[in-house]
């Protein structure tokens, strides 16, 4: 069993900037990627950014390409996710995830989730 902690959201206004950062209690084999996601009310929940931590490929949705940066710190089981030129539509909850395997875009991919951090961006 793997716990995932997010933390670093908040309000922030557009343009701005953020990070969030997600702790994983134990660095275990079995997971081969790390992955974010984000749900705004009313939505489905969306594919952010991963990385295979065994590769080092990263992957981006299409919202945020070129604005986040997927990162990570295998020494202190640490996935980042730095948010630059935030949109009031980057509102949401963000969710960090391990997987197993599986495509990385795919929600269903993964085993493990984080609790969520909050990201307002206001206009």
């Amino acid at each position: 069993q793997v716990q995932l902690v997010e933390s670093g959201g908040g309000l922030v206004q557009a343009g701005g900037s953020l990070r969030l950062s997600c702790a994983a209690s134990r660095r275990t084999f079995s997971i081969s990627a790390m992955g974010w996601f984000r749900q705004a009310p009313g939505k489905e929940r969306e594919f952010v950014a991963a990385i295979n931590l065994r590769a080092g490929s990263i992957y981006y949705g299409d919202a945020v390409k070129g604005r986040f940066t997927i990162s990570r710190d295998n020494a202190k089981n640490l996935v980042y996710l730095q948010m630059n030129s935030l949109k009031p539509e980057d509102t949401g909850v963000y969710y960090c995830a391990a997987d197993k395997g599986g495509p990385v875009v795919e929600a269903r991919s993964y085993d493990y989730w984080g609790q969520g951090t909050q990201v307002t961006v206001s206009s």
